[in-house]
Order: C-alpha cells, then sequence, then structure tokens
C-alpha cells in the first residue's frame, strides 16, 4: 500500500518533527515526510529534515506583504510536493479561514495542553498557577479557531509539586513526541472518521489514548 505523504510545517528547532522522521524511518510505518517547510530561515529544523534526506524549503512569512499571499505561497509549496496531509509541528503562524477550509480534515497540529483546556500560550505556567493535577498534549485536526479542531490522540501528564513551567514542559514535550506519530499512524492507516466534529477511530482500544505513568512521568 502506498505510504501517505506528509509535508511538516516549522518555526523552530523541530523536536516535534525529529520525532515524525524517526517515526517514518521505521520499517513499515505507513507515512513518508515528503516535504519540511518553514516560515523562519533560521529554523534548526531545517537541518534536521535535511540531514535525514528530506526537501527542506523556506517561506518566509516577512518576504510577503499580507498573510493571504503569503498563504498563497505556502499552498502552492505544499501542493508542489504532492503532500497529502499537514502536520503543523510548532509551526507560530495563525493560519486563516481559508487555509484551514482548503486542507480541512487534512490538517493537523499538536498542543502542549488536554484540550479544549488551556488554549493559547504559556499552557504550563497557567496550569500550574491552576493547581491543575494533570497536564498533558493534544493532537487533533486544525480548524479557525485557535487550538480547536476534533480531538486525535491526548496524552495525560501529572504535575508534580514541586514543577516548574520549564520542568512541566520538558515532561510534557516527552510525551508529544510519543502522541504525535501515533496520530500519524492511526490517519495513515485509514482509521481515522470524523463525524460531527468528533474522532472516531476504527478498531481503538484502550491503549490509544496514552496516559504516562505517574512514576515515570
Amino acid at each position: 500500500m502506498a505510504r501517505l505523504k506528509v509535508a511538516v510545517l516549522i518555526s523552530g528547532r523541530g523536536s516535534n518533527l525529529a520525532a515524525l522522521i524517526e517515526a517514518c524511518a521505521a520499517p513499515g510505518f505507513p507515512a513518508e515526510i515528503i516535504t519540511v517547510i518553514s516560515n523562519e530561515p533560521d529554523a534548526y529544523g531545517l537541518k534536521r529534515a535535511r540531514a535525514a534526506g528530506i526537501a527542506a524549503t523556506i517561506v518566509n512569512h516577512s518576504a510577503f506583504p499580507s498573510r493571504a499571499e503569503f498563504e498563497a505561497a505556502l499552498g502552492e509549496a505544499i501542493r508542489a510536493a504532492g503532500a497529502e496531509l499537514v502536520c503543523l509541528a510548532g509551526f507560530m503562524r495563525l493560519l486563516s479561514e481559508g487555509f484551514a477550509r482548503e486542507w480541512r480534515d487534512r490538517l493537523i497540529n499538536i498542543h502542549p495542553s488536554l484540550l479544549p483546556a488551556f488554549r493559547g500560550l504559556n499552557t504550563h505556567a497557567r496550569m500550574i498557577e491552576a493547581g491543575v493535577r494533570f497536564a498533558g498534549c493534544t493532537v487533533h485536526f486544525v480548524r479557525t479557531e485557535m487550538d480547536a479542531g476534533p480531538i486525535i490522540v491526548q496524552a495525560a501528564v501529572p504535575v508534580r509539586q514541586d514543577d516548574t513551567p520549564e520542568t512541566l514542559a520538558e515532561r510534557t514535550l516527552a510525551a508529544e513526541h510519543r502522541i504525535y506519530p501515533l496520530a500519524l499512524r492511526l490517519i495513515a492507516e485509514g482509521r481515522v472518521r470524523v463525524v460531527h466534529e468528533v474522532v472516531h477511530i476504527d478498531g481503538a482500544a484502550p491503549a490509544e489514548a496514552v496516559v504516562l505513568n505517574p512514576l515515570e512521568a
């Protein structure tokens, strides 16, 4: 069976990109990354892509007078590569309604909270301030509203009493590296369906919902 062709959009160091690259390199993995696109020319993730032999492209948002023109160039780069699915991995640009609509159910993102809680930025500091007992991360389909859309996979990470935003972010990132490849695999296997804005996973077992052991997290 043909592997799902994936474009990954980044803006920075690309740690989730590295997790996806590693997963796609495994024998039998049903997806392949065919291009990595960054809106930041100096993004370290571009080096990760090139080191893995993956085409890396820069579409610098600063070079365009409007978001519409930037997104037109971005979309053209994705289509020219032949991508069937787009993964946002630390891509720090808000995408317009038109872009999200064009790639509806073919555009996924990862966010460092258990959505729909703690959308937006500074999530780890806000969680600690709120006194929640579990943090986590979510892979979801992208919709026009920020950090919204049907949830594919989540991981829960216990919050320790001595956590700082930095320590909680570090442990949450380790969970992100586990669930993003899982979500990609489920989609590439054709097991994910969106029904009335809720994700259904064919043949899903409880183990598909990743919850980290509190003693390990």
